[in-house]
């Protein structure tokens, strides 16, 4: 059940990702090209990972995108249904669908993979415990999961973005925070990587895979 301040967050996030899609695409498109670091974890992701993947928070689909052409089985679902048009113009061969990472329209045990790729970035930190709790849930057992995000203990509030007045907060997320988090849901941490800040960052980014025990 969404809360009322939960909901209030969501609506949020949807419409300042509704207002800057086109130019949010079209700024990052070639950002995974640069960063080296970014396609390493995405490439042992894709090795290790077994089933059916979905990015949750898949924006317009360059991450998705990516990991499809490594060759997984893989669908998109983002909370911005603007992004989610973009993300099927840009991508026609692959699904994507508007739904929250807080609630995923997935059966139980249902997929090998999810990658919530800076998804989390948004997410006030008192959901954590929810949003990877629901990745545990749709995750079968060996499943893995990825987050990608700002490494740090800050949170931001955006008024403008990619060209836009907006009103979107943004949280840098304590690496060790997250992996507890993702303990305390059942994961098994499998990978940590913290890398320095690249180019206009301003903030070290993180990465971390965790592992759905087998029963």
């Amino acid at each position: 059940m969404i809360d009322r301040e939960t909901a209030k967050y969501l609506n949020k996030t949807r419409i300042a990702y509704d207002v800057v899609a086109a130019d949010y695409h079209v700024v990052l498109r070639d950002e995974l090209a640069r960063s080296t670091w970014e396609r390493a974890v995405l490439g042992g992701f894709a090795e290790v990972v077994d089933g059916p993947v979905v990015e949750v928070g898949c924006g317009p689909g360059r991450i998705t995108g990516h990991l499809a052409k490594l060759g997984l089985d893989i669908r998109g679902i983002d909370l911005s249904p603007r992004m989610i048009d973009v993300a099927r113009e840009v991508h026609p061969d692959i699904p994507f669908s508007v739904g929250s990472l807080l609630e995923l329209d997935l059966p139980d045990d249902s997929l090998g993979g999810l990658v919530a790729w800076y998804s989390l970035v948004h997410t006030p930190p008192r959901l954590w415990p929810a949003a990877l709790a629901e990745f545990f849930r749709v995750l079968r057992p060996g499943g893995r999961v990825l987050l990608g995000f700002k490494a740090g203990s800050e949170k931001r509030a955006l008024t403008r973005g990619y060209g836009h007045e907006i009103d979107l907060d943004v949280y840098w997320l304590p690496p060790q925070q997250v992996a507890d988090v993702m303990t305390a849901a059942g994961f098994t941490e499998t990978m940590r990587l913290v890398r320095a800040a690249e180019d206009c960052e301003g903030q070290p980014q993180a990465y971390i895979m965790g592992w759905k025990p087998e029963r």
